[in-house]
């Protein structure tokens, strides 16, 4: 075998580890925003499985308050068909993440309606069951904070990485694209809900 040829092979099989490892580093990065995504999608479903029973807790207060405690169930109902339309979907997309985000302002929305109108019955704000509810659904909105920074973390990651030389010459024909960013347009849903029955 002459010289030349062992240099074309050794430039080929120099080429192919080059284009794995290419490969590999996206393989990797897809599958943590995948990951990041289903930490969200749990702790938003954390956060709809409290709203019955923060329903439960407040009914027997707040007879006259229906159309209150409808709207946070709707609001709950519209939420979690986002979130399953978003998985039928085979993952986030830019157009079900803003559906997803609206939707979840509703119920942000909803919630902080529902504890404001609590203030109003002392003996709701007094209740054991309540205060727990109420610190429970705080630590999930922290949580879901949190998820939300480390799936666009994740995702940024992700989409540098494909524009970097050399993955960028070769991400599209790998089949990778650029990953959405979960971004809350509405500028009253980015203020966290106060709830405070002290």
């Amino acid at each position: 075998m002459s010289t030349a040829m062992l240099v074309i092979i050794g430039l080929v099989v120099l080429l192919a580890f080059w284009a794995m490892g290419i490969y590999n580093s996206l393989v990797q990065l897809k599958n943590q925003v995948k990951n990041a995504w289903s930490q969200i999608d749990v702790q938003l479903q954390r956060r709809y499985d409290l709203i019955p029973n923060l329903i439960e807790a407040v009914k027997g207060y707040m007879t006259y308050e229906k159309s209150t405690l409808e709207a946070v169930i709707s609001a709950r109902n519209h939420a979690q068909a986002a979130r399953t339309k978003l998985a039928e979907e085979g993952g986030p997309t830019e157009s079900s993440l803003k559906e997803l985000a609206a939707a979840d302002s509703a119920v942000k929305g909803a919630l902080t309606n529902i504890f404001a109108l609590a203030e109003n019955y002392p003996q709701l704000r007094a209740s054991e069951n309540m205060q727990q509810l109420q610190e429970e659904l705080t630590s999930t909105e922290n949580k879901v904070a949190f998820a939300r920074q480390a799936y666009n973390d994740q995702v940024m990651l992700y989409n540098t990485k494909q524009q970097e030389f050399p993955a960028v010459m070769v991400a599209g024909m790998l089949g990778h694209q650029q990953a959405d960013l979960f971004k809350v347009d509405n500028e009253e849903a980015k203020k966290a809900p106060k709830v405070n029955f002290s």
